[in-house]
Parts: C-alpha cells; sequence; structure tokens
C-alpha cells in the first residue's frame, strides 16, 4: 500500500482544509494510525501554532507534537534559499517525513498556503516536494471570479506541471464551484486529463465562507460583553440594525450577525428576544459599534438571561465595521467544530472517496528521487554501523569527509598515517576534528603488523612471497588497510584518492578474493540525476569484457541496485536495438543478454538497446515497442571500459550529477576505489555505500 498523499494547490484561498479534513477523515477508517505533516507553514508567533496542524491533529486526537508535524517556516525557507541551501531545505523535509513514515500507517501531506513573501516560487516548490517524496498527488484549485476556460486551463497546466516531474496525480478536484456548474465543470476537466484521474467539483458553500464570532473578535480587537461560551458561533448574514425594531426584525434570517451601534438598547432586546422566539430565526451574535456599552439597567436585564449568544463591543463606525466583517478570509480552527462536520459531509458527499482510497492503495511509486536515494544510504548505514578503514588518512579531502561522517555518526573511522602530522594537518586546515572519536594507526607501529605480514606470507607464499617481502608490502597502506579488512578489524576498505585503482585493488583480489558464485570483480557507479538515481556498470574495471562477463556484470548489477531499493530494469547497451544491429560487438551483448535471460529468468533486461533507447519513452517504444525496459531502464550495461568511463563522465560533468562510486561488485568484503579527483562528497558517499555493504556480509 501507498503510505502517503501530497495535497497541493495552485492558489490562495484555494479552501485546501476541507481536502484535508474530509480524506483525514476517510483515511482513519481504513488505517490505524494515520499522520500528517506540512513541509511548510507560515510563519507563527512565538507560543503559537500553525492553524492547519493543530486544527487537524486536535480533531482527530493525532499523535503528534506540533515540531513533528511540519519541516520549515516560510521566512526558514526563503533565507536559506538565498544562503543557497536548497538542498539543505529538500534533505531536512524528507528527513521529517519519513521520520513520520514510519510512525504512522499513513502520512497526509498538506502543501503550502500561497501568502505573503515568496509565493509565486510556491507552485514549483510544491511540484518538487511531492517528487523528493515520492508520494502522489491531488490537485485542487478555486472556481472563484474564474471562467470556465481560465478555471480548466489552470488546472490543466497544474497537472502537466506535476506530470513533468514525474509525479503521478490521482485526483483533481475543483472547488468552490457554483452548483449548477458543477457537472459542467467535471466534463471539461475530464477532457483534458487522462481517463485514470478522478475528477470532482466540490460547490461554495456559504457557510464555510462566514466568520465566526471569534474570528471577529480577533480581526476587529474586540470585547466580548456577554456569550464568550459561544463565541465559535458562525455568523451568517450581516444585517445593520439602524431602522425601527418592528421594521429590523422582518430582515432577520437564520444565523444572521447584528450589527448595530452599542446605544441602540431596543435593537439589542428585541434581537435577543427574536432569538429564543419560536417565531424568528435565531441569531449567531450582536456586535456592538462605536464603543459604546448600553447603559447599566440594559446590562443589568441582560445579565438575567440564561445562554446569551455572544454579544461583542468594536471602537469602529457601523459602516467601517460591516466592511470589515464583510473583508475577513474565514478559516478552519479546532474549536470551530460546526464548520469541520460541514467540511467533511461536503466532501463525503461530492468526492468518490471510495475509488480515491482505492487508488491510493494500490499505488507504486516509480523509481527513487535523488535525495530520497541518499537519505535512505544515511539511514540505512546508521541502522547498523560499521568500521570503515581510510588509507589516506592525510590528504585533506578524506580529513573533511571523515569530520561529516563522525559527526553524523554514521560510521567509525580508522585512518591509516601519523597520529601527529594528522593532527598537524587537522590544525593547518582547521578541521574541528575530534581524534578521540576516530582510530589513527601507523602501520609499522601497528601491535598488529607482525601478524598482518605473517598471515600475508602464508597467503600469498605459492606466489614466491617471502616474510621480509609480506612486512614490506604491509608497509603499504593499501595492504594494511585490506589486511585489516581481511583480518575483521575493520568491515571495508575506502582508497584511492591518491592511488590508482589498481594500486587499491590488487591487494584485495590478492587475499580477500571473489564471492564463489563470482568469477570477476566488477563495478558499478549510482548515477543521482536531476529526477531519477540510474546504475551504470562497469565503468572503472573490466577494459573488454567478454559476453559471459557482461551478462555476470549485468546479475551484479542487479543485485547491488536490490541492495539499494532500486527494482532493476537492465538495458545491455550497444550501437543497435533489438536485431537490427550486425557485427563482432553488437553479438557480443546479444549473446550476453541471452545468457542474462538464461541464468536469471526474474530479471527484465532488454539487448542490444541504444541508450535513447533505453532512457526515452517514446524512442524505446518506436523501436522495440513490445520491451518492458525500453524507454523506462534504470540499469546500464555498457559493452567496454572505454564507452563506460567516457559516458559515465561525460554525463557527471554535463548534467551536474553526483556520482557515487564506484562500487566494487563480487568481493567476499567491501573494498572500494575513488577516483583521484573524486571530492569530500565522493569520498562521503562512497564510504556511506561501503558501511551499507558491510552490513549484507
Amino acid at each position: 500500500m501507498n503510505k502517503a498523499i501530497y495535497i497541493a494547490t495552485t492558489e490562495p484561498n484555494s479552501g485546501k482544509s476541507i481536502i484535508s479534513l474530509g480524506l483525514m477523515q476517510s483515511l482513519l477508517g481504513k488505517a490505524a494510525k494515520v499522520g500528517y505533516f506540512r513541509p511548510i507553514i507560515d510563519d507563527v508567533q512565538p507560543g503559537q501554532k500553525d492553524n492547519h496542524i493543530n486544527t487537524i491533529s486536535t480533531y482527530f486526537n493525532l499523535d503528534i507534537t506540533f515540531e513533528d508535524a511540519y519541516a520549515f517556516t516560510r521566512s526558514e525557507v526563503i533565507r536559506m534559499k538565498n544562503e543557497n541551501k536548497d538542498g539543505e531545505v529538500m534533505s531536512k523535509i524528507i528527513e521529517k517525513f519519513k521520520t513520520l513514515e514510519d510512525r504512522f500507517d499513513f502520512v497526509l501531506v498538506e502543501g503550502t498556503s500561497f501568502t505573503g513573501e515568496g509565493s509565486i516560487i510556491e507552485f514549483d516548490i510544491n511540484v518538487l516536494i511531492a517528487k523528493n517524496l515520492g508520494v502522489p498527488a491531488i490537485i485542487l484549485a478555486s472556481g472563484v471570479g474564474k471562467t470556465l476556460e481560465e478555471f480548466v486551463g489552470r488546472l490543466h497546466m497544474a497537472y502537466d506541471s506535476f506530470k513533468d516531474k514525474s509525479v503521478e496525480v490521482l485526483s483533481v478536484i475543483a472547488n468552490k464551484v457554483q452548483p449548477e456548474n458543477q457537472a459542467l465543470v467535471i466534463a471539461e476537466l475530464e477532457k483534458y486529463l487522462p481517463s485514470h484521474v478522478l475528477v470532482n467539483a466540490i460547490p461554495t458553500i456559504p457557510i464555510l465562507a462566514y466568520p465566526s464570532i471569534k474570528e471577529i473578535v480577533n480581526t476587529l480587537e474586540a470585547k466580548v460583553l456577554f456569550g464568550s461560551n459561544h463565541i465559535n458561533n458562525q455568523a451568517g448574514n450581516f444585517s445593520v440594525g439602524a431602522m425601527q425594531l418592528h421594521n429590523y426584525l422582518s430582515h432577520l434570517k437564520e444565523n444572521a450577525l447584528v450589527i448595530t451601534p452599542g446605544d441602540r438598547a431596543d435593537i439589542i432586546l428585541g434581537a435577543l428576544q427574536a432569538n429564543i422566539s419560536d417565531n424568528y430565526p435565531s441569531i449567531s451574535g450582536i456586535v456592538l459599534t462605536g464603543g459604546l456599552i448600553p447603559e447599566d439597567s440594559i446590562i443589568k436585564l441582560i445579565e438575567g438571561l440564561s445562554d446569551v449568544v455572544p454579544i461583542i463591543s468594536v471602537k469602529g463606525g457601523t459602516f467601517s465595521v460591516t466592511n470589515c466583517i464583510g473583508n475577513i478570509k474565514s478559516q478552519i480552527y479546532a474549536e470551530n467544530t460546526e464548520k469541520i462536520t460541514t467540511s467533511i459531509k461536503y466532501f463525503e458527499k461530492h468526492v468518490n472517496v471510495d475509488a480515491l482510497i482505492e487508488r491510493l492503495i494500490t499505488f507504486k511509486t516509480n523509481g527513487i528521487t535523488p535525495r530520497m536515494f541518499q537519505y535512505n544510504l544515511l539511514k540505512k548505514a546508521k541502522s547498523q554501523k560499521k568500521h570503515i578503514v581510510l588509507p589516506e588518512g592525510l590528504d585533506e579531502r578524506i580529513l573533511r569527509a571523515t569530520k561529516r561522517l563522525i559527526d553524523l555518526e554514521i560510521v567509525n573511522i580508522t585512518l591509516l598515517g601519523d597520529k601527529i602530522k594528522i593532527a598537524e594537518k587537522l590544525a593547518t586546515l582547521d578541521i574541528s576534528l575530534d581524534l578521540n572519536k576516530i582510530n589513527i594507526i601507523n602501520p609499522s607501529e601497528s601491535i598488529h603488523f607482525n601478524d598482518y605480514a605473517e598471515t600475508l606470507f602464508e597467503l600469498r607464499k605459492h606466489k614466491n612471497v617471502n616474510l621480509a617481502m609480506a612486512k614490506d608490502l604491509m608497509i603499504d597502506v593499501s595492504y594494511f588497510g585490506t589486511m585489516m579488512v581481511y583480518k575483521g578489524h575493520a568491515d571495508g576498505m575506502v582508497s584511492g584518492a591518491v592511488h590508482t585503482t589498481q594500486h587499491t585493488i590488487v591487494p584485495a583480489l590478492q587475499f580477500i578474493k571473489t564471492k564463489p558464485d563470482a568469477s570477476i570483480v566488477s563495478s558499478v557507479f549510482f548515477m543521482l540525476l536531476e529526477d531519477r538515481v540510474s546504475v551504470y556498470g562497469d565503468c572503472a574495471i573490466n577494459p573488454n569484457p567478454t559476453s559471459a562477463q557482461l551478462a555476470e556484470i549485468a546479475i551484479s548489477s542487479a543485485a547491488t541496485s536490490l541492495a539499494f531499493e532500486i527494482d532493476p530494469k537492465i538495458a545491455m547497451l550497444s550501437y543497435s536495438s533489438g536485431a537490427s544491429g550486425v557485427g563482432e560487438d553488437v553479438e557480443r551483448v546479444r549473446e550476453a543478454t541471452k545468457i542474462v535471460r538464461e541464468k536469471r529468468p526474474d530479471l527484465k533486461v532488454e539487448g542490444p538497446i541504444q541508450y535513447d533507447a533505453a532512457v526515452d519513452l517514446a524512442v524505446g517504444q518506436s523501436k522495440m515497442p513490445n520491451s518492458e525496459v525500453a524507454g523506462q531502464a534504470n540499469v546500464f550495461i555498457f559493452p567496454d571500459l572505454n564507452t563506460g568511463n567516457n559516458t559515465y563522465k561525460a554525463v557527471q560533468r554535463e548534467t551536474k550529477a553526483l556520482a557515487i562510486g564506484p562500487i566494487i561488485q563480487g568481493l567476499n568484503k567491501p573494498v572500494n576505489d575513488l577516483s583521484r579527483g573524486c571530492t569530500t562528497d565522493d569520498i562521503f558517499n562512497t564510504v556511506v555505500v561501503t558501511a551499507i555493504q558491510a552490513q549484507d556480509i
């Protein structure tokens, strides 16, 4: 079952609360525990809470704190965007959402409200949040003040914006539509939207537009004279008591709000009497204008009445007060149960709830976003803390990555090198790494040095390695670090920031060796593109793999993908697609694809296939219409090292993609290589991946 839904609007005052309330009521009938999350809320005064969060959590008695229910205030997001910290914003939103997702059976996510500074970019922000959370969306828009063409066009554009970012839209809801236009609006929207998108229209609900007495008090800074226990009454039609009482009574309507100068005792008492009379409508409250308070005798008379409607006093004149009340944008809040129950009733009446819940239950997310992938990496690495050795302990990038890893408590770290020199380097670079939280080992001074050398001698004496040679080799940090992994004194090793791939991998091949079911060692890169994560293999180790080796690389890459929660769809790349191409190179890929299908019929694999046919759905359907991989591939197996290495670097540089790797496949224990041009981020990510690999040993 899908675990979340994102409610997004196209504008302010769209009536988002009716959807949140109605959907929450429906979800609580299907799931035991439902959470609520607003990624970004409007700024609130100290000690106050966001009204949406307070209303939902209070009315439905949700087991969630205010702090857990949101990630940022609006001003915080604007400040961080101005500081180019967009990535940090999204990472925290994902982290807070995933925490709730772990606690609840389902999470209702409500987007921003389009008010104040920064609202012009809010729609795009909502699209990106939904994309990065990997959840489907409901799009809501208000029909107030729009022609049918404008309204339908706006919703269609909103739908396209979500689809362009690969966010599945389950439903489009037209809100605040004139009742006589409901069927017309639905019919017009259905013309432009795919048949699987549920289209609903909710009519204008007058009671939701009227403010409560409490909202009037807060807006006008009024003084409550009587009836505070009924302050949440809904004000209906406004009527000004300026005429004689016998004429005014005929203008009263149900739930009317009486507005009159404070010295009009006749209107005040007449309205109160009408409220309890069977022959007149009930009133919701009385607003006394001009700052005037009734005389003591009238006050005494009212005090003697039981269960009086709210009577409030304001300073402004009758005309200006009436205008102010008419301009109040009423909200639904926790104490106003009448509006809440009305909202739920209308939602259930006008929205196909059963069909929507069914779509939610059966929805499956397609792929994973880069931000979510990185979040999952950190979460998984922290779940079972491992010990990683970094042989290149004096490199600045290694030291900076180590500080981040230790600060975030992701792994335990051993640096190889001289402790005094490392301390001096940290001081020079002003890196505040606490050396008490890491291990530093100088290989030649290690208490394990002789044992490691003797072990290497025993493992390699059949290759004419004597003990003296083994001791010389063990001084080398790559050999020492690899032996730590072999002996179980570390769970994995990451090297290559200043050493070649051969220098890093050869010791591992010599005595860690390949897994029993692996004949070769290969590698993959996780390519974190703008909107998806792809797996590239092999771009680092095997120059010209045979068909059998290509097949094994594909199978190993699929296993690596699954280990990192990516459902593999494998493209065996070549310069032609399907049966059209001829030549030794394409035949090698064709044979490799055949081997994969024979060995692993459960895997989705296509080949030979060109890159464009593998990633572009339209091209894929054109060239290979019956393929379940074409246009949807996420694991790409390159025919040789030259093609793979150049492609991953071209994609990385031209698209600004983050490339994590190379991640070595096929070894008994994890040893991973870095590029000598790697960044601190590259090292950080590779260590995290290595730690996760070590969890499966």
